[in-house]
């Protein structure tokens, strides 16, 4: 398990997909938000849901988010778009309802770094999100990530076209908060 300073970022477990799938997939909404695509109901236990983790892609690395205190589930992380010529990939991070609000984000993206950085030895990480998606902008300044720019009108969600902002970070601009194991 890797370890913030609030979370632990570890495998997939198999009870972790009901609750992820019901908090964060589910929803036509929050799915639509979070997601680059559209929205589409899937059957439980489907193969084919958001949260289930295929161990053998080598172009991503999905973890569950647990609570250091308590190990209760709090969200999903993931490095994706793993790019092992240029050393760079893009970070992905859902908090389940109700532990919004608690610097779980923030905690999640810092050891998210760490993995990609130190583990993985990359180049350069980025967050992509909604531009008015408050709580993801802050996660990623927060840890030092820099706006590049906006991606005007990028995003089709729910009938609309939105602007996406695009965050970058490079491993010599990273400070890590905390050492982590």
């Amino acid at each position: 398990m890797l370890r913030g300073s609030k979370v632990g970022l570890r495998a997939r477990h198999e009870d972790d997909i009901p609750v992820l799938q019901a908090d964060l997939y589910d929803d036509p909404v929050t799915h639509s938000r979070a997601q680059g695509s559209p929205w589409r109901p899937t059957m439980p236990g489907s193969k084919y849901s958001a949260v289930t983790v295929d161990d053998g892609a080598v172009s991503t690395a999905a973890f569950s988010v647990v609570d250091l205190g308590t190990e209760a589930l709090v969200g999903t992380a993931s490095l994706w778009g793993i790019d092992t010529h240029s050393r760079s990939a893009h970070l992905g991070v859902g908090i389940l309802s109700s532990a919004r609000g608690k610097g779980y984000g923030t905690d999640t993206v810092a050891v998210l770094c760490h993995y990609g950085f130190v583990v993985r030895g990359l180049h350069r990480l980025q967050i992509e999100t909604l531009a008015d998606n408050t709580a993801v902008l802050a996660m990623a300044e927060n840890n030092g990530f820099v706006r590049e720019g906006v991606m005007r009108s990028s995003a089709w969600v729910l009938g609309e076209f939105l602007d996406e902002a695009l965050y970058g970070l490079l491993a010599e601009e990273w400070k890590p908060a905390l050492p982590r194991s």
